[in-house]
C-alpha cells in the first residue's frame, strides 16, 4: 500500500504512521467484535423476554404491523405526489418519544 503522502517523511515518521494506522483499525476490529457481541447479547435478552410473555410480543408484532401499513400509505402518497405531506407519527414514536420522527414535518 504505497502513499504518496509518505514521501517526504522519514523512515521513522512513516513507520510511525504505519504503526499507527494498523494500531487504529485494531482498535476499529474491536469496536466493531464488542458491539456485535453487545448486539447478540440483546437480541438473546429480548428474545428470552419475548418467550416469557407472548402478550408483549403480540403487542409488538402489532405495532409493528401498523408501523409497516403507516409506512407503505405514506410511500402510496409520496409515488402519487400528492400535495399535502403526510404529518402521520411513526407508532413507536406515539408510545416512546424519540424512538421514531414525525415523517413529513420539518
Amino acid at each position: 500500500m504505497y502513499n504518496s503522502e509518505y514521501d517526504d517523511l522519514s523512515f521513522e515518521e512513516q513507520l510511525y504512521l504505519t504503526e499507527s494506522l494498523i494500531r487504529q483499525r485494531h482498535n476499529q476490529q474491536m469496536l466493531l467484535r464488542r458491539n456485535a457481541q453487545l448486539l447478540q447479547q440483546e437480541l438473546s435478552f429480548e428474545a428470552e423476554l419475548l418467550e416469557d410473555n407472548p402478550e408483549l410480543a403480540q403487542v409488538i408484532h402489532s405495532f409493528n404491523m401498523q408501523e409497516i401499513q403507516s409506512n407503505q400509505r405514506r410511500l402510496e402518497n409520496v409515488l402519487s405526489s400528492e400535495e399535502s405531506p403526510s404529518k402521520e407519527q411513526s407508532v413507536w414514536s406515539k408510545f416512546f418519544p424519540g424512538l421514531g420522527g414525525n415523517y413529513g414535518v420539518d
